[in-house]
């Protein structure tokens, strides 16, 4: 495999939360900044990156936006989950005090989840692309009355000051991410607890919902996430993604999959991967935070 393939694509600049996600899982690849998700899977379906670590939701903000219309799309499968604490830091030029501080950057979800630190300091929020980006642009400008909330990796590549640590307000703030692939790569059954990812469409009669998911609940499988978005600009198509515990080839999964296709069109069931459960995943579980 050429060197130019040796490469992990992600959403943002350097010193994203997603650049500190590609070195935590995949260290051995080389980072490729994309401007936009869109990009970021182009990346990995053109050759030019060997996979993407693509953030799919938040514990405080909630799903990324847009994402799930992307992944059924883009042809690229899951190979994998990683879960991100989010440790944001309010990041300023050498020499500024938090006294200075009267405008922060960051981006969106940055600036929600730090509520808390904008009232105490009385500081104007500004939206950024993305949290990297926002420390860059401040590094840049040199100005001690505008600061920024992002990683501390930011901080090490644009060389700014960390003003103070752990401004979120939720102490449990983190991001799921999804490795994903050109190629899926199914671990073997039995190998511990795995993940299947589906989305589907049922067929438009009466409680046809109910009736297909009745097979995970008859068979004893545990969803861990349902989520429904609308497709074709259609009010009344509904596509379903949906985070299954379990391993196809294992029975309890197999029959409950046999049964959802029953009640779906033809083909409109698809399986976007199978990937082994993260130890976050596990330990949530453990203490009763995780399934239906």
């Amino acid at each position: 495999m050429s060197e130019q393939k040796q490469k992990i694509a992600f959403q943002g600049e350097l010193g994203a939360n997603s650049h500190m996600a590609c070195q935590a899982v995949r260290p051995d690849l080389e980072p490729l900044p994309c401007p936009s998700f869109e990009d970021m899977l182009d990346a990995v379906k053109g050759g030019d990156a060997l996979c993407a670590m693509v953030p799919v939701e938040n514990s405080v903000a909630g799903r990324v936006a847009d994402i799930h219309h992307l992944l059924p799309e883009s042809g690229l499968y899951i190979i994998g989950e990683h879960y991100q604490r989010i440790n944001a830091m309010l990041l300023g030029v050498p020499g500024t005090k938090i006294s200075d501080v009267k405008e922060i950057r960051s981006h969106v979800h940055a600036l929600a989840q730090s509520r808390l630190l904008m009232a105490e300091l009385g500081a104007r929020p500004v939206q950024h692309s993305d949290t990297a980006g926002a420390a860059r642009s401040i590094a840049e400008l040199g100005d001690k009355t505008i600061a920024a909330i992002g990683p501390k990796l930011a901080a090490e590549i644009y060389g700014l000051e960390i003003l103070r640590e752990g401004v979120e307000d939720a102490e449990h703030n983190t991001t799921r991410f999804l490795l994903m692939a050109r190629e899926g790569v199914v671990p073997p059954a039995g190998n511990g607890p795995c993940v299947t990812t589906i989305i589907f469409r049922v067929r438009s009669v009466p409680a046809a919902l109910y009736k297909a998911l009745g097979g995970f609940a008859t068979n004893g499988v545990n969803l861990t996430k349902l989520e429904s978005y609308l497709v074709g600009g259609h009010f009344s198509a509904a596509q379903f993604y949906v985070d299954a515990e379990g391993h196809p080839e294992e029975t309890s999964l197999k029959l409950a999959l046999e049964e959802l296709q029953f009640f779906c069109p033809k083909g409109a069931v698809k399986t976007l991967g199978t990937y082994p459960a993260h130890p976050f995943r596990l330990e949530q579980a453990k203490n009763g935070n995780g399934g239906e």
